[in-house]
């Protein structure tokens, strides 16, 4: 495979894909016009595809010429309901809807690299399939579509996400812990309302939560390994109607990010005695419902070594980077926990164009230079795990 060649010769189909899903964003389980769009580019192309089971997620499939294992490449589909002040010329003409973390460049990656490999399909040793997930910003579609089988069959997956704290020309594959896991909670507190001049005759459910709030920050201060990662964050309080009233309920929301299984598992119980036993000395009660949404991407070490090579095939050693773990979570852990598997972070920063926006930012942009180092990477890395297990 001239993974060089196949690349440049869809570099313009490339960057109009990419435009045309920046143009038109959907939010999480309502990627209706994207699904259609995804479905149409595969018939012409050839690939036949399937639903995955009554979602939004869409999954294609391409037989090799030859017999061998089957690998899975993913690709998720949602935006973020962001009003988009890019300035760029293609920005959403959907207001309060932008793809602001770079799933339109994954799908327009993902749709090129199956164009190239249709061409060298009778070459391929195995079957590649290809996953258009919906709903990876809430972290529910992971989850959904192995609920819905998608892994059945797989023996490898592989994954990117273009990123703008990484160079353009530059490629992290590194091994270990690349993502956190996720965990949301809402901790609710009854109190007694009261005259905000007889606070003794009520019972505060403000006071009581403004102690929760304080206390809960000890899980990573005081209950944590240094060592370890823990991350617990209130960013939502809605407490009390009116000044002068004592309040009567209490409302905290948050969430918790970890790399480590361990720390993951305690955060539940901890959370609910901290805050169950905190409002009780104010004579408060609270209530903890905690979802634990996603679990950490850990890089299988194989799989790392393997994308480091491909990685080099493709841009020389220079393009290897090492970029360290963060506590943003991400769903690809969900394929990655059934069967081994790689998430790359692939460079699209560049200051000098102003491609250096946080990702879920109303600025965020890329340099789409970048794109077409996904698409090599894709086809490198296919070629040579099919190749390794033929």
């Amino acid at each position: 495979m001239d993974v060089k060649k196949l690349a440049a010769e869809v570099q313009d189909y490339l960057i109009e894909m990419r435009r045309e899903f920046h143009r038109h964003p959907e939010p999480s389980m309502k990627e209706f016009e994207t699904n259609k769009r995804i479905k149409e580019e595969l018939d012409k192309m050839g690939v036949p595809w399937e639903s995955v089971g009554d979602t939004l997620g869409i999954m294609g499939t391409l037989k090799g010429g030859k017999p061998g294992k089957t690998l899975m490449l993913r690709s998720d589909m949602d935006a973020l309901e962001i009003n988009e002040e890019s300035g760029v010329e293609f920005a959403s003409e959907k207001p309060g809807l932008m793809h602001a973390c770079g799933h339109d460049a994954h799908m327009a990656i993902l749709l090129a690299t199956i164009k190239c490999l249709v061409k060298v399909k009778d070459e391929l040793p195995g079957t590649v399939k290809f996953l258009f997930q919906p709903s990876e910003e809430n972290g529910l579609g992971g989850r959904l579509m192995v609920d819905n089988g998608v892994m059945e069959g797989i023996d490898g997956c592989f994954g990117m996400h273009v990123w703008s704290g990484v160079p353009v020309g530059k490629i992290s594959v590194d091994p270990g812990p690349r993502m956190a896991s996720c965990g949301f909670f809402t901790i609710h507190v009854k109190g007694k309302s009261g005259h905000g001049a007889r606070p003794h005759e009520g019972i505060d459910a403000a006071v009581a939560s403004a102690a929760i709030l304080l206390n809960l920050q000890s899980i990573v201060s005081r209950e944590t390994d240094p060592a370890d990662t823990a991350v617990v964050t209130i960013g939502k309080v809605r407490i009390g109607d009116q000044r002068n009233i004592i309040a009567e309920d209490g409302y905290l929301e948050g969430t918790t990010r970890t790399f480590q299984p361990e720390v993951r598992a305690r955060f539940e119980d901890t959370i609910r005695r901290i805050a169950v036993s905190t409002a009780e000395a104010y004579r408060c009660e609270a209530e903890l419902d905690y979802y634990d949404i996603v679990a950490p991407t850990v890089n299988d070490p194989v799989c790392s070594e393997r994308a480091r090579k491909s990685v080099i095939k493709i841009l020389g050693e220079d393009a290897v980077t090492t970029f360290k773990p963060i506590t943003v979570a991400e769903d690809m852990s969900a394929y990655m926990n059934i069967a081994p598997g790689c998430f790359a972070f692939v460079g699209v920063g560049n200051p000098e164009i102003g491609a250096d926006w946080d990702h879920h930012n109303c600025h965020f942009k890329i340099d789409e230079n970048g794109l077409i180092n996904g698409v090599m990477l894709f086809l490198q890395y296919t070629e040579d795990w099919l190749n390794e297990f033929a």
